[in-house]
């Protein structure tokens, strides 16, 4: 069978079984809708142009930050793992902020940069930066010193040696980490537009339709829209992984930070 149908028979599990808990009264409908009622609602959603541009903020914010997570973590990660030295003078540092909760800063965030689009992206970037960042200097730790001794004896310099042998290695890794952190990123700007007082996004349109009574609908119609975002963000990296690593297995979700 292939996963395209098992995938739809799982989904379609799950939409019965909540379908037959609001039916049977296991659940107030008021509380859950059915899947019918939140699908047309969001039928209805998509054609609200004020919905579509806090979908459009949330995935405009989320792109932004994965963008300079991106450009920070790569040369950063390829200079602690080339030298040593650096790294061992950073490692208090980092280790100290890597387990910071983003949403622990949000206060320190709104202060410095306000509670407008800066405060998501700043945060959505600090948020994904670290499995970019530590998968490559895994990798960097997980190159064989033979391959290294190999290109030095042709004559090969630091440089040349990083080129040819370190980059198509690390390469597979950084991409994995750009996964998580795309998921990541994700997560951390809804998160953001829900805690920040954000004027625009998914989050935002959320937070305040929940304020209202009987509003699961829209809210869960929402929230059904940040979940088919994150699906299409993972498989569209997961297929072009494989077009372009075909030949290796590390673009498998392994969490290697």
């Amino acid at each position: 069978m292939r996963p395209f149908i098992r995938n739809l028979i799982g989904l379609a599990g799950f939409l019965l079984i909540w379908e037959g808990a609001v039916r049977l009264n296991l659940i107030e409908r008021v509380f859950l809708p059915t899947p019918g009622d939140v699908l047309g609602r969001l039928v209805e959603l998509l054609g609200d142009q004020g919905f579509l541009r806090d979908v459009i903020a949330t995935v405009l914010a989320w792109l932004l930050a994965l963008a300079i997570a991106v450009a920070v973590a790569v040369p950063g990660g390829l200079l602690l793992g080339s030298l040593p030295w650096l790294r061992t003078a950073t490692r208090v540092l980092i280790e100290f902020l890597r387990p910071i909760p983003p949403v622990a800063l949000i206060p320190l965030i709104i202060l410095i940069v306000g509670s407008g689009p800066e405060a998501k992206i700043s945060l959505s970037f600090y948020a994904s930066v670290w499995p970019i960042l530590f998968n490559i200097i895994y990798a960097l730790d997980d190159i064989d010193p033979l391959l290294l001794d190999t290109a030095r004896s042709f004559g090969n310099g630091r440089a040349r040696v990083l080129a040819t042998v370190a980059l198509p290695h690390v390469a597979p890794f950084a991409f994995t980490g750009l996964r998580l952190s795309a998921a990541i990123a994700l997560i951390v700007t809804v998160s953001t537009e829900y805690l920040a007082g954000s004027d625009v996004g998914v989050g935002a349109f959320i937070i305040d339709t929940a304020t209202n009574i009987g509003a699961m609908e829209p809210v869960l119609a929402g929230t059904l829209v940040i979940g088919i975002i994150g699906y299409l963000i993972n498989e569209s990296l997961e297929r072009l992984g494989k077009r372009l690593f075909r030949w290796s297995d590390t673009t498998r979700v392994e969490a290697l930070a």
